[in-house]
């Protein structure tokens, strides 16, 4: 009965498309966002999430999902989601648009494509932003085309799976958007892990490579790799891996992250969504192990309840 309702809501809104969008939830065949023009976003059906041009520098932009209920938040949106974090494109001229042909296509400036969904239908498309923060392009018979929970940047939502050909990656620093070192994979072997992949050098930092497989809790023997945390507060991995949130309840808003040093964190906020981000659950308790977040010639003093403190003995 849900499936029918949708369709019929898409078919609906498949008849009247538009050259522009303001702030809806979808964005019809033959339409556009444009970087320069601020109205226009999608937002989720409950004003959860918004999807829209995000600055990430000075005369650049990435198109990216964020939670919605922190207004006015400019450049300091919780992002959860980015299409072309590895290629921002010009503030003047840049568009995101779906095409004719089913494409969503995000142009730099002019006929440079800077990301595509790769997507092609013979059927009217619809794409539509959803209140788990799913941004899915469908076609007229309601069939997924592309869903950008299937291409995760470095943040998991609830509900959403972690499958054996994606990743977690995280950014290179709070404030540069773009691909860092640290991935969060399932490995050959099916076991869930944490990797430092630098330029130099790439190394297992969790679970801790020194112990065996069974010996950290995870099983080998589970080839379906998929992992996943729901609304309350709960993880599982096909490896046997699991962890329970230190909050409880379907009124908070999570986020699963793998942050800028390569901690994997759960933050939680209640207030719906006007609380602060507190830290849920971590991987890692002594940030000091993740390899590589102190650098070459450096000491690092962990102190849990502040920043890593670096000190060079150059």
């Amino acid at each position: 009965m849900a499936a029918l309702l949708f369709l019929l809501l898409l078919l609906s809104t498949l008849s009247s498309p538009c050259s522009s969008s303001a702030s809806s939830d979808s964005l019809s065949m033959d339409s556009s966002l444009s970087v320069e023009n601020t109205d226009d976003l999608l937002t989720s059906p409950g004003g959860v999430f918004s999807a829209g041009f995000f600055p990430v520098g000075d005369n650049a932009y990435v198109f990216s999902i964020w939670f919605s209920s922190e207004a006015l938040c400019g450049s300091n949106c919780t992002v959860v989601w980015m299409a072309n974090r590895d290629q921002p494109v010009n503030g003047k001229g840049s568009k995101l648009s779906l095409l004719k042909s089913g494409n969503l296509v995000l142009t730099d400036a002019g006929p440079i494509t800077a990301w595509s969904t790769n997507t092609v239908t013979r059927s009217s498309a619809k794409l539509y932003l959803h209140d788990n923060g799913n941004l899915a392009l469908y076609d007229m018979e309601g069939e997924v085309l592309w869903q950008s929970f299937d291409f995760p940047t470095d943040t998991l939502l609830p509900e959403q799976p972690l499958f054996k050909d994606m990743q977690l990656v995280s950014s290179t620093s709070k404030t540069y958007y773009s691909s860092g070192f640290y991935k969060l994979y399932f490995d050959t072997d099916n076991v869930l892990r944490l990797l430092y992949d630098g330029p130099e050098a790439s190394s297992i930092y969790w679970p801790d490579p020194e112990f065996m497989s069974w010996e950290a809790g995870r099983s080998t023997f589970n080839s379906t790799r998929v992992a996943f945390f729901n609304s309350l507060r709960n993880f599982s991995s096909s490896d046997g891996f699991t962890f329970t949130a230190a909050d409880y309840g379907d009124r908070w808003q999570r986020r699963l992250k793998l942050d800028v040093d390569g901690n994997l964190r759960l933050y939680s906020r209640g207030d719906g969504g006007g609380g602060t981000w507190v830290v849920s659950w971590q991987a890692m308790t002594q940030t000091c192990r993740i390899h590589g977040v102190c650098g070459p010639s450096s000491l690092c003093n962990y102190d849990p309840g502040s920043e890593v403190r670096l000190s060079s003995f150059n």
